[in-house]
């Protein structure tokens, strides 16, 4: 990201999500710096009891996250593979990715934000309450 230009992580704004619903505000994870995202997936580490063989991130929005969890996976092929993704909405992103790149291979999932609890197994560091 350009870092001279400023970008808010929290944001009122009409969008469709990866699942195409219609939502009224985001959480726009283009505004975290590097530095940022290495304490993010440094959390990451700290919550994840498993090892995991190299860490991939879902695109866009978790790419960099992905690139910087390998730096601490084991390169074994006996470790699952870790999934990250920016944001959890619905879970759909989680489920096309792992169908499309990692059906045969354990793994496990991880999301920085959540707009809802998690299903799909996913774990998150920062989870908004279901609505009720």
């Amino acid at each position: 990201m350009n870092k001279n230009i400023n970008v808010d992580l929290f944001q009122t704004v009409d969008f469709i999500s990866h699942a195409g619903l219609p939502l009224k505000w985001k959480i726009e994870c283009d505004a975290l710096s590097d530095d940022e995202w290495k304490t993010i997936a440094k959390m990451i580490r700290e919550y994840e009891d498993q090892n995991w063989q190299y860490a991939v991130g879902i695109p866009t929005g978790a790419t960099r996250l992905g690139e910087i969890l390998t730096t601490y996976g084991t390169g074994s092929v006996k470790d699952p593979v870790l999934i990250v993704d920016d944001v959890y909405t619905t879970g759909k992103s989680f489920i096309d990715f792992e169908e499309k790149h990692y059906k045969d291979k354990k793994v496990i999932k991880w999301a920085v934000f959540a707009r809802k609890p998690p299903t799909e197994n996913v774990k998150v560091l920062f989870q908004l309450p279901a609505k009720t």
